[in-house]
């Protein structure tokens, strides 16, 4: 995945991925993203993430039954640069959304879940970035755009079915990105 964004409005728009420790939902967003070849640059990272770690086996394992893989991904945590970069923030939960809300503000009008997005980001063609700014995101309850629920510490089950949900999601919202 690429690195930090190249600035809301630019040229190629960056779309960033977060999650708690960037090591499972982000993460599998981010590569989910990626593999329907977007017309968007991706990131991902964590509001409190222990930098540089691999993903773990539940979450490769989880990715592999959705046919994808990220063997090259390291944690990230989140900064203010990719906040300042990026033209929508996908977040997983509410929780996220708060957290930007808290950390960064003028992050707030790109900032909603990956569920709420799905269902409303309006299609092209206008730029990714015009559209996301007239949803009005920062007025939005984070508590009612509804979360991918994170597989952290669960079974194996738990990651598959976190992945099949993030598969189905991506998908739905790649329908609106393009």
């Amino acid at each position: 995945m690429a690195e930090a964004g190249t600035g809301a409005g630019a040229a190629e728009p960056v779309v960033l991925t977060l999650c708690t420790g960037n090591a499972a939902r982000s993460v599998m967003a981010g590569v989910m993203l990626e593999s329907h070849h977007p017309p968007v640059r991706v990131i991902t990272a964590g509001t409190h993430v222990v930098e540089h770690q691999p993903t773990s086996r539940r979450t490769r394992d989880a990715l592999a039954t959705v046919g994808l893989e990220a063997s090259a991904h390291r944690s990230r945590q989140l900064t203010d640069a990719d906040l300042d970069g990026a033209d929508l923030i996908i977040a997983m939960a509410a929780e996220h959304v708060w957290f930007v809300r808290r950390r960064h503000p003028r992050a707030a009008p790109r900032t909603a879940t990956l569920s709420w997005l799905a269902a409303h980001l309006p299609p092209g063609p206008e730029p990714l970035h015009s559209r996301v700014l007239a949803l009005e995101l920062a007025e939005l309850d984070p508590a009612a755009q509804g979360d991918v629920e994170d597989p952290a510490g669960g079974e194996d089950a738990a990651y598959t079915a976190c992945a099949t949900e993030l598969s189905a999601l991506v998908a739905e919202l790649m329908a609106r990105l393009t």
